[in-house]
């Protein structure tokens, strides 16, 4: 977010776009705020865990399956700090005052994340909980704490009935005050595709009915709550899970009361994706917002639009996955890339 009070009221439409001068008062002034999420393509250490519900830990070590080493843990972070350092720049020159992120192994590894070059003089806090998944990895999320104070924090473990040996990452609840407003960010990596979508689909409406079970308690105390709902959702837009059970729509004038707007939809059916596989592309990565974020009336936060952050140096260039994410790992050999997703993230505008 630009901080207008010490930026003497940037005239922010002069560098948003002739678009968002056209829909809006350009008489009038603007705050800007961006919030992002990013898949981090398991970002773990080199050191063994010995936590037994941890079955990736053995593969991220220098002895383990990958050779993961030291060298290849900081060029990861530093491939990694490059694109959170960049996104929504072009708008707003301190970048994210939000990030939800997953596949993080702890704690540590987001702080060596924000202590990188790029990234250290945002001095991003952190928000993290360990998670019984059984890969290993958890959500967590980082904020910049000039424009977003933490007020509470809260992880939610899903749980399928009748089924004890399931584990999975937790839903990750995070509430404070964003340019002065009350705002609550839900950060979440659904079960995957694996065994068949199909078949896994069960576990997928699990973890979204926990979602909305989250949101319905947030908007039971506020009808008006602003919630912006993230995450890897191993969906798309248009699936029953995302669609039904979240309860979501693809247009913000539909957005009324308790039912949620979701942006990526429309990206999704024009064909961008910000996954592939076997030639289709997916938008598993997701930002949702509750109806109070939608709307024109800027006078308190409210939704401007939403992107993909797929910049070409995110992409393999040659071969039969030209164009696909650049990865650090691919078909078991390392590659030196950033993450098999491509990050995405939203506008927030004030009067």
């Amino acid at each position: 977010m630009i901080n207008l009070t010490k930026n003497l009221l940037l005239l922010l439409f002069v560098t948003i776009s002739a678009q968002f001068v056209a829909q809006t008062d350009s008489t009038k002034q603007y705050q800007v705020t961006a919030i992002g999420f990013y898949n981090l393509e398991n970002l773990h250490d080199t050191i063994f865990d010995a936590d037994t519900n941890k079955i990736m830990q053995d593969d991220y070590t220098p002895e383990g399956d990958k050779k993961w080493n030291t060298e290849k843990y900081k060029h990861k972070l530093e491939n990694l700090s490059k694109v959170v350092a960049e996104m929504a720049t072009e708008v707003v020159p301190d970048g994210l005052a939000i990030l939800g992120i997953a596949e993080i192994e702890n704690k540590n590894v987001v702080e060596d994340l924000v202590k990188t070059e790029k990234l250290k003089s945002r001095n991003y806090q952190i928000v993290h909980y360990e998670s019984p998944d059984k890969r290993g990895i958890d959500v967590g999320l980082i904020y910049n704490p000039n424009y977003f104070k933490l007020k509470s924090s809260k992880s939610f473990p899903l749980k399928i009935d009748g089924d004890s040996t399931f584990f999975t990452r937790d839903q990750l609840l995070v509430s404070g005050l964003l340019n002065g407003e009350m705002i609550h960010v839900i950060v979440a990596h659904w079960p995957s595709r694996s065994g068949g979508e199909k078949k896994s689909a069960p576990k997928r409406i699990a973890a979204a009915n926990l979602g909305r079970t989250i949101i319905d308690s947030l908007l039971t105390y506020d009808s008006t709550a602003k919630i912006i709902y993230m995450g890897d959702l191993n969906d798309d837009p248009t699936n029953t899970s995302v669609k039904k059970h979240l309860k979501t729509v693809d247009k913000p004038e539909l957005a009324k009361g308790s039912v949620l707007y979701n942006p990526m939809e429309s990206f999704y059916k024009k064909g961008i994706g910000t996954l592939a596989y076997r030639d289709v592309w997916n938008l598993f990565d997701q930002l949702i917002v509750s109806s109070a974020l939608v709307g024109k009336d800027y006078s308190s936060l409210k939704l401007y639009n939403a992107k993909v952050f797929n910049k070409n140096y995110l992409k393999q260039t040659t071969g039969q996955y030209a164009g696909y994410p650049l990865r650090t790992h691919a078909g078991g050999a390392y590659t030196g890339g950033y993450s098999d997703h491509f990050p995405v993230y939203l506008y927030l505008i004030k009067e």
